[in-house]
């Protein structure tokens, strides 16, 4: 979701609001912090709304990202696989009362993000993690 321009007070912050709680990414265009118009996007941000930028818009603007090879066979190895008990037992230490993203989960973990998300799911339904906006997550 992208807020453009949105009032200390409309519909569009609700729905925003509502999104990053709800884990979604939530993309708002910073404005004149003098422009009445613009509170509610700078307010979003500071409540974890990805700001708008050129590096953000890129892949959209008409950038096409590399295309990866891959065999049939890697497919199904790739979908079947499980988590291993070492990258489960990572991923949980990386984890901490603060909320840490998904993002640095998978870089700090080395570990694909279909794992990162495949345990963070498992510890979900187990009820020892929770989730933030803004695609953050901490464990209980």
């Amino acid at each position: 979701m992208v807020i453009v321009e949105a009032a200390k007070r409309s519909g569009s912050l609700i729905t925003a609001r509502l999104a990053l709680e709800q884990g979604r990414e939530v993309f708002a265009v910073l404005g004149s912090p003098l422009d009445p118009r613009a509170e509610g996007t700078n307010s979003l941000i500071k409540q974890g709304a990805t700001p708008v930028t050129d590096s953000v818009l890129q892949p959209i603007m008409g950038t096409e990202l590399p295309a990866q090879e891959r065999d049939s066979e890697d497919e199904e190895t790739a979908q079947q696989a499980d988590p291993e008990p070492d990258d489960r037992a990572r991923i949980v230490a990386l984890l901490s009362p603060t909320p840490v993203s998904i993002d640095d989960l998978i870089r700090l973990s080395g570990t694909s993000p279909r794992i990162v998300r495949m345990v963070l799911l498992e510890l979900e339904i187990a009820g020892r993690i929770e989730r933030h906006g803004g695609g953050l997550v901490s464990i209980l």
